[in-house]
């Protein structure tokens, strides 16, 4: 008789969230302070015992990816982030090819000694917020840094030993223009990054370019989709490959602990605001500081997930990666035909929107610009077939289950 076995080492992805920023961008929804600096050292004790909390939970999975976002990390300073990322490999089994990225803006990214530290400490994926290489619209748009901070960070990053490097842009950004969206995007490239995020601005009610809309002009739904399409051929032209509907990489720098949020791969969030999908429960802490550095981890949000959900958020999270939605892995997953769903992405291929290749289906760069309409049109294919399944069943018809 065989024993139970237990699986170890399964791979886990962390995310550590760092709310303090130097000021708040105008466009920005997360979770993030501004003159909050007096509560940095709180907050870092905070998280070690959230850490220490969880670590026995995670006793069988090692950390492959580990990610400080923000906020802005770097903001917190080498000295912290390095004890931080210490004592998360003293709780917790960090695989030595782990990808540690550290998200930081270009201003606080210009001094070669601490990210020479932080690259010594294990930090090996540099991400910096770069938005725009024009100093009006980065002016706009709140952000502190100039284009020239930009240059400076990344040749200190690339002195410090740095050789994984993303910078994230926006576009559709008030008073942008296509040929300033084309130069920026010419700008970024000539910093030789190895990934490039390239996020559409979108108008997050509460936020002060959401009270301003009324008095700036933005590039309309056509112009931002323009902008889109140019990004991913410009970018294939200079040797990336798009993975994800907004990400780009060399070959091989791809980031690893994004895949894993598109790839239904488990991953614990730290901090008040962070997310998690670990252990088959979804859950989220409450955006609040102050309960947080009190020891109190405050669910917003938590619900174990069922296969039914799972099913939508497959279709949901595949459909966002151009390694697109594998039929057999579908049905040998969760005992569902494809066949519906292909027909729906049939009648997408004849309008350019979808392509099938022998891996399965996956959305066309046409098809990423409306792939919430088409995720939504499949998962009510998906509810209806599971509709038609339970009828049958009720009337003793197996041979449509």
């Amino acid at each position: 008789m065989k024993k139970n076995t237990v699986q170890k080492d399964l791979p886990l992805g962390l995310y550590i969230h760092i709310p303090f920023c130097r000021s708040k961008c105008a466009y920005c929804d997360f979770y993030s302070l501004a003159g909050a600096e007096e509560r940095m050292d709180d907050y870092c004790r905070a998280l070690e015992r959230h850490l220490a909390e969880v670590a026995p939970q995670a006793e069988c999975h090692k950390a492959d990816t580990v990610y400080f976002g923000g906020g802005t990390p770097s903001y917190l300073g080498a000295e912290r982030l390095c004890r931080l990322l210490g004592s998360i490999r003293k709780l917790y089994k960090v695989d030595k090819h782990a990808e540690i990225t550290l998200e930081a803006n270009p201003d606080s990214a210009t001094d070669r000694k601490a990210l020479k530290r932080l690259r010594k400490a294990g930090f090996n994926r540099l991400s910096l917020g770069v938005q725009s290489m024009d100093d009006a619209l980065l002016q706009t748009i709140g952000r502190i840094h100039t284009r020239q901070q930009v240059q400076e960070a990344v040749a200190a990053a690339r002195k410090a030993g740095f050789k994984n490097l993303s910078l994230d842009l926006i576009y559709g950004l008030p008073g942008q223009t296509m040929e300033g969206w084309e130069k920026t995007l010419s700008d970024a490239v000539g910093l030789h990054p190895e990934h490039l995020s390239c996020y559409g601005l979108k108008l997050e009610e509460g936020t002060p370019l959401y009270r301003r809309q009324g008095e700036l002009t933005f590039p309309d739904e056509d112009m931002q989709a323009d902008m889109y399409l140019y990004a991913v051929e410009f970018l294939k032209q200079c040797g990336y490959e798009q993975y994800e509907i907004s990400n780009f990489a060399k070959p091989g720098f791809a980031s690893r602990h994004n895949l894993k949020y598109w790839l239904m791969q488990e991953y614990a969030g730290f901090g008040p605001g962070a997310h998690s999908d670990f252990g088959n429960v979804r859950y989220g802490y409450a955006r609040d500081l102050e309960r947080y550095l009190k020891g109190e981890l405050v669910l917003q949000e938590s619900e174990t997930v069922d296969s039914d959900e799972r099913e939508r958020e497959y279709l949901m999270l595949r459909l966002r990666t151009v390694q697109g939605v594998d039929p057999r892995e579908f049905e040998y997953r969760f005992r569902q035909r494809f066949a519906p769903l292909a027909a729906l992405l049939q009648q997408c291929a004849r309008e350019g929107l979808a392509e099938q290749d022998g891996n399965g289906w996956h959305l066309t760069a046409k098809g990423f610009l409306v792939s919430n309409r088409i995720i939504g049109l499949l998962q009510d294919e998906l509810a209806r077939e599971k509709n038609r399944r339970l009828e049958a069943a009720a009337r003793g018809d197996y041979r449509v289950v």
